[in-house]
């Protein structure tokens, strides 16, 4: 549509209000299952996978976590050899969104590892290439409309033509997507946030107890003000890292800011909003419950809170 990151994190978050696990799927496919093609992808790729993603007609994910490289990207142990004009892909990727249902994934492998990041390239790997397989859906707490699948690649032939970009810089280009990502992340999390708020609000006005409404009650009233702060102080940073994302600027350290205040924002309202409603709250009647468990996820992925933590110091020490 050509609209920019700031109107595509009030789509995340309004997404993220009704269902945080399809708005997860959704805003997987089209950022960083599409953005690393717009980066670097030639005029033959963006034919083949970017326009089919755009309209719909192409699912893709996008494959960086390993059994043993999380957050340690630059740790990842996949494989590329180049034999003529294929590369032999081997290893394995996990937690991968959308991976039992793309049509391509965008996998993250070391051409050499002791070139160390400028070794890691990106390839496109499309969905029925020899070699390739997928999971069934794992089980997770949360987040279960979002399915997430292990990758496995034994011996995978992707043609040299499916690589994007050249043969070095493929690392930072990830660490692009996932800036964004973690932008777009945040964006959720605020959306989850409100609706865990919005249904203890109306809760507590209708909830009587020793005669009056709970929201009466003044533990009740500093909870909701806190909850109602917490959210809009994490919108305000997830829209000022869109809008320095817009304007060109480096959000490497608005977006590790903008993750670390919503996602965590997120897990603490969602619990304070079991809290307000009591039993109900712990209860599949009401939806805070899901809220509660679909929280968590959001300081885990696109990098955790322990990991934002580090990003952000570091940019305050350089």
């Amino acid at each position: 549509m050509g609209l920019g990151y700031q109107m595509l994190c009030i789509y995340a978050e309004e997404l993220g209000k009704v269902n945080s696990g399809i708005a997860g799927s959704l805003i997987a496919h089209s950022s960083i299952g599409s953005v690393p093609v717009h980066l670097l992808g030639n005029d033959d790729q963006k034919e083949k996978y970017l326009k089919p993603a755009i309209r719909g007609e192409k699912i893709g994910a996008f494959a960086l976590t390993e059994p043993g490289a999380g957050s340690d990207a630059a740790g990842i142990t996949t494989s590329a050899v180049q034999k003529g004009d294929k590369y032999i892909v081997s290893g394995t990727k996990i937690f991968i969104t959308n991976g039992t249902l793309c049509d391509y994934a965008l996998v993250a492998a070391t051409t050499d590892k002791s070139k160390g990041l400028k070794g890691i390239i990106i390839l496109v790997v499309e969905r029925g290439t020899k070699g390739f397989s997928v999971s069934e859906p794992l089980k997770k707490l949360g987040n279960k409309s979002q399915e997430c699948a292990e990758l496995v690649f034994e011996d995978c032939e992707v043609p040299v033509e499916n690589r994007l970009g050249p043969e070095e810089g493929g690392f930072y280009t990830i660490m692009e997507a996932l800036n964004s990502g973690r932008m777009v992340v945040a964006a959720r999390s605020v959306g989850l946030a409100e609706a865990a708020y919005d249904v203890a609000l109306n809760y507590s006005k209708d909830r009587k107890q020793f005669g009056r409404p709970i929201a009466k009650f003044q533990l009740i009233q500093s909870k909701l003000a806190l909850m109602a702060t917490e959210i809009e102080a994490s919108r305000a940073l997830v829209q000022r890292a869109a809008w320095i994302r817009d304007t060109g600027g480096n959000i490497a350290l608005p977006a590790a800011m903008a993750k670390l205040k919503a996602t965590e924002t997120a897990v603490w309202v969602t619990s304070e909003a079991v809290q307000i409603l009591g039993g109900y709250g712990y209860m599949q009647e009401y939806p805070v419950e899901r809220y509660f468990r679909d929280a968590k996820s959001m300081t885990i992925v696109e990098g955790t809170t322990e990991i934002q933590q580090l990003i952000i110091a570091r940019r305050l020490l350089e």
